[in-house]
This record gives C-alpha cells, sequence and structure tokens, in this order.
C-alpha cells in the first residue's frame, strides 16, 4: 500500500475518470460544494494504469488522458486531497470490506462517499452500492448516490470522447470534454522536408503509447511556447507524398522561428481542416498547405475576434 492518510474528515469520490469531461467536472462540483457545506476535506480517489490495461491482457484501451494529464486537469478543480492508487492485481483481489476499511476508513477517513448508483467494487466488482450502504452503517459514513440521470450525464462519455476522436470530429470531443484535447510531447528531429517547402514543422514524439491519437488528417492547433501563445496546422499521418510508412505527429507553427528542439510541448488541437492525402508533387502539396493555411488564420480569426 501506498503511505497517505488523512487525519481530517473527508468526502470521497472514487473513479478513473478518463478524459475528467463535463459529466465527471459535475460530480466533482458536487464533491467540492458538499465538502465546503459540511465542512470536510474533498478527495478524489483514482486509479493508474487504468483497471482494463492490469485485468485484461489484451485489452490496448487507449486513454483520452496521459496520467499526468488526469493529474493537472483533475487538481485544477478546487480538490483538497487527489489520490492516485497505483492499481495492481493484489489490489483488484481485495475484497469490498477490506477496500472500504482499509482504504476509505482507514486511509481518507471518508465521512460521506458520493458515489454512482451503479458503481461496483471489490474483488470480481461484486458489490455495489446497496453493500456500501451497509459498510457506511458499520464504519460511520454516509453514501450519497448520484443518480441514473446523472451518470446517463455522465455517459457524455469517455467512450463517446474515445469514438469522436477516432473518427477526427474534434468539436464534438471538445463539446463533450468541456476544454480542448490535448497531446502532449516532446519535439524530436524529422525529416527536414518541411524546411526545404517553407513550411518548417516541429515532429511530436509521444512518450505514453497508450495516449489515444485521434483519426490521421491536418488540424488547426494551439500551444503556449515560453509564454506566448502560438497558432499553427498539424498533420497525424505518414506524409504519402514523400512516400513515408511511419505515422509521425508534426505541427507547422504560424509566424514562429525559434529552435524548439527537446522542448516539452502541449497541442491542443481546436479544429480538424482535412484527411491526409497523397499528392501527385511536393509542389502539389505545398499549394494545398498554402491553402490550409489560410484556412486556418480564417478560422482563428473568427475564434478570436
Amino acid at each position: 500500500m501506498e503511505k497517505y492518510s488523512i487525519n481530517e474528515p473527508s468526502v470521497v469520490t472514487i473513479g478513473t475518470f478518463d478524459g475528467v469531461h463535463i459529466g465527471h467536472q459535475k460530480i466533482i462540483k458536487r464533491l467540492v460544494n458538499t465538502s465546503k457545506l459540511e465542512g470536510l476535506k474533498s478527495v478524489v480517489l483514482t486509479f493508474f494504469p487504468h483497471p482494463r490495461m492490469v485485468l485484461q491482457k489484451e485489452s490496448n484501451i487507449k486513454l483520452i488522458n496521459t496520467i499526468n494529464e488526469r493529474y493537472a486537469i483533475l487538481n485544477s478543480l478546487g480538490l483538497d486531497f487527489l489520490l492516485i492508487k497505483t492499481f495492481t492485481k493484489e489490489f483488484s483481489r481485495l475484497s469490498a470490506e477490506d477496500f472500504v476499511k482499509q482504504i476509505l476508513v482507514d486511509k481518507l477517513n471518508a465521512k460521506k462517499v458520493i458515489i454512482g448508483y451503479d458503481h461496483r467494487f471489490g474483488r470480481n466488482r461484486n458489490a455495489d452500492i446497496n453493500n456500501l450502504k451497509v459498510f457506511g452503517e458499520k464504519y460511520g459514513f454516509a453514501v450519497e448516490e448520484i443518480s441514473a440521470q446523472d451518470i446517463d450525464d455522465v455517459s457524455v462519455s469517455s467512450t463517446k470522447i474515445r469514438k469522436a476522436l477516432l473518427e477526427g470530429d474534434i468539436t464534438t470531443a471538445n463539446s463533450y470534454l468541456g476544454y480542448t484535447f490535448m497531446l502532449n510531447g516532446t519535439v524530436t528531429t524529422g525529416r527536414g522536408l518541411g524546411k526545404t517547402i517553407h513550411f518548417p514543422t516541429a515532429n511530436i514524439a509521444i512518450e505514453e503509447d497508450y495516449k489515444i491519437i485521434p483519426k490521421q488528417g491536418v488540424y488547426i492547433v494551439k500551444s503556449v511556447i515560453d509564454d506566448a501563445v502560438f497558432y499553427g496546422m498539424m498533420n497525424i499521418g505518414v506524409n504519402p507524398t514523400v512516400n513515408g510508412k511511419k505515422q509521425t505527429i508534426e505541427v507547422h507553427f504560424f509566424n514562429f522561428n525559434a529552435d524548439i528542439y527537446n522542448k516539452s510541448l502541449q497541442i491542443e488541437l481546436l479544429q480538424r481542416i482535412r484527411d491526409e492525402q497523397k499528392f501527385e508533387s511536393v509542389e502539389a502539396l505545398t499549394r494545398q498547405l498554402t491553402k490550409d493555411k489560410e484556412t486556418s488564420l480564417q478560422f482563428i480569426a473568427a475564434q478570436n475576434a
């Protein structure tokens, strides 16, 4: 068990919270409000790796957020405590009562637990909210149920957001998330083609292989570099015009010429412009990139109007 304990009485909610989308944010807002009204500390207990990654060996689930992104978003929501429990096979074998006693009661000092009506926990997920209410009476905490209707709102859901991203529907994904979907990575050297056609690009390498990558294509993006906001366009794809084979993520920033090799960047995806295409020549590709830039600048001007 990780070493953590909360001495003051707390109100707790539990979940994987992948995406920390508008449904999740609603639950956390309720948690924070309850904590203020009842004089309790607000606690989110979340897990990493995702339970499916640990329990289903063939699971190649892709997540909306890396653990660092999830941590940053959750942390911005006004919580007193954010605990990321390492999810292991050993932990998954804890009985429901052991989980309640060892984690919620002994470590988190829970006086109230806010949880979905359909939440399941304990070994083989065999306990439900009714069991939790029984344990609450035994160990001295209240259970507040999030109704089916509110859960349906939460079913905004992480699955629907993943589907939208894989279809390239960044507008729907962003509206469900309540913030802009992001990719975080390090700038690495590419083949340098962009520079030769006056569209130099930063190649973004993403370390976490479980992070979902949206559908291939060209996106309008935004990034903060050294405290200044820069817009640009990003291609996710294999560069078929020059017979590329490996998927890359490349960003061309507008009005930007600093050296950013090895810098960590967060790229926000604002809008998808088009599919990746194979052009008959590099000149044709350059003409299309010029059009893409015009489209992007019009979109950005409208956004900032």
